[in-house]
């Protein structure tokens, strides 16, 4: 399984200038992945603008949203901004993408949170349209260059027709921020759906989880904060599952490769860059 670790971009109060560096050093320390959290009504660094930089000061770690909210954007205009960043990295960025579940997310006019479903099938089109070169609007194909390439996409959602949207239209499956045993079913779920669909080989597995081993109790009162606009219920339990010391790392990566997952992306729950190499001591 590989290990990857997120970019602070939505730590509440982020210190956006440490993003940059925050990249780099984690390409350093030989993690596999540098990931995104992406909310339009929180505050934060947008997931596209991190994502841009992180390609701008790394050369080979991956580049993945887990996960940007698809139908909140236009989607010629979203699949254009992914194609920059991926010529900007050189083709390592993989589009994780959900559909939101959060009315205020919705900021543009005529993309609100209604038949969201339906859209994101649309728009993953449109985006496969954009990234093959095809023409657009008034007869020209807004990409960045003439050398075009399908950006790998990863679905994430915890009901059946996200499944079958994964079989159909993905390459893989994203689970949410909860613990491995939660995500056993979706996994399974997935398997399933890609086995009936008749595609070959398997769906990528990507699981996420939260880490804060400098200040667990600021990384659990971030991650409460982040998810308070769901209840208190859902932000206790997900700030609960915040790992704040190595032996709490190490069981849930065993957990999570115990349900066969490809990749854990472990996110920061503070913007400490010493946060980097305290869990690449415990886990690479």
């Amino acid at each position: 399984m590989k290990i990857g670790i997120g970019i602070p971009n939505q730590v509440r109060d982020v210190r956006a200038e440490l993003i940059p560096g925050w990249a780099a050093k984690a390409e350093s320390a030989g993690f596999s992945t540098l990931g995104t959290v992406g909310r339009l009504a929180y505050p934060g660094v947008m997931d596209t603008v991190a994502l841009a930089a992180a390609a701008a000061t790394t050369s080979t770690i991956g580049l993945f949203s887990n996960v940007l909210l698809g139908p909140v954007w236009p989607a010629v205009l979203l699949a254009k901004e992914l194609a920059g960043i991926d010529a900007i990295s050189g083709g390592r960025l993989t589009l994780g993408i959900g559909l939101g579940g959060r009315p205020d997310d919705f900021v543009a006019e005529g993309y609100g949170p209604r038949g969201t479903g339906r859209r994101l099938d649309r728009d993953i089109e449109t985006y496969r349209s954009v990234w093959n070169g095809d023409p657009v609007g008034g007869g020209t194909n807004p990409g960045v260059t003439s050398a075009h390439r399908q950006i790998p996409l990863i679905i994430g959602g915890n009901v059946e027709a996200t499944f079958r949207r994964v079989a159909r239209a993905g390459d893989g499956f994203v689970a949410g921020s909860v613990p491995a045993a939660m995500v056993a079913p979706s996994f399974e779920g997935v398997r399933t759906a890609w086995r009936e669909a008749g595609r070959e080989g398997s769906p990528r597995l990507v699981a996420i989880a939260y880490f804060a081993l400098g200040d667990g109790d600021a990384g659990r009162a971030n991650v409460h904060d982040y998810y308070s606009a769901h209840g208190s219920e859902l932000a206790d339990f997900i700030s609960g599952t915040v790992s704040t010391d190595a032996a709490a790392v190490r069981t849930v990566v065993d957990q999570f490769a115990g349900i066969g997952a490809d990749e854990l992306i472990l996110n920061p729950a503070t913007d400490d860059p010493d946060d980097i190499s305290r869990l690449a001591e415990i886990v690479l």
